[in-house]
């Protein structure tokens, strides 16, 4: 036990940069807090110029010869990191693949409905697979799908590109179409709608909760035969 807690003390001081009396070389090459070039300095006068500035001395090449060193306020400097990288976690996406299955001879009313959900979806930022189910004879007469994805593709031309042609896969067709819209920017576009809503009816705001994928799988009620 105690062998495994100094091997993760180990690992937290390799991964944080050493500072102030952690410093164990004899000179360095300082850096001073608004980058200047100090020069080749013992690290005795380093720490005191830096206990003068009140900030704090940290090695920022630990590699170089001598060691590269900067005047800092390294707790300002955390947190400035920290939430730098909380704000990439934020701003971090992730392409989600929806699924729309189609039947060959589909009637118009469901043609549209499906449009719909491929509206929706590409409207979102998400890729969508478009999947035409071939039956018995049906399968004798692959144009059918082809002239179906075709005209699928046109309706939504302004929204998405087809990223992958219609191919046969077995008893079925796909294609994969993708959003002309980043994701981050639907997300964005989406928020900015939510918000003037608000503003437009404030009595009506509901709480808010943001959407959770957990993978590609297709929504059930979405992707139902549709023949």
């Amino acid at each position: 036990m105690a062998t495994r807690r100094q091997d993760v003390t180990k690992e937290k001081h390799i991964s944080e940069p050493r500072i102030n009396d952690r410093i164990r070389v004899p000179e360095v090459r300082l850096v001073g807090p608004n980058g200047e070039q100090v020069g080749i300095v013992r690290v005795e006068d380093a720490l005191r110029l830096a206990a003068e500035a009140d900030l704090d001395l940290v090695e920022v090449a630990p590699m170089a010869k001598p060691p590269v060193a900067k005047l800092m306020d390294f707790g300002k400097y955390k947190y400035e990191a920290a939430m730098k990288a909380r704000e990439a976690r934020k701003n971090q996406v992730n392409t989600v693949i929806k699924e729309i299955k189609l039947r060959p001879k589909i009637d118009p009313h469901d043609y549209g409905t499906k449009k719909g959900h491929v509206v929706r979806f590409l409207n979102g930022g998400d890729k969508v697979k478009v999947t035409i189910m071939f039956r018995g004879r049906e399968q004798s007469r692959p144009e059918l799908g082809f002239r179906l994805l075709q005209r699928l593709a046109e309706d939504v031309v302004e929204l998405g590109t087809v990223e992958s042609q219609p191919k046969q896969d077995g008893r079925n067709m796909v294609m994969v179409l993708a959003p002309t819209k980043k994701k981050a920017q639907a997300m964005a576009e989406q928020r900015r709608k939510r918000d003037e809503a608000r503003s437009e009816h404030p009595a009506e705001e509901a709480p808010e909760t943001e959407p959770t994928t957990t993978g590609e799988a297709p929504d059930p009620a979405e992707t139902a035969d549709a023949g």
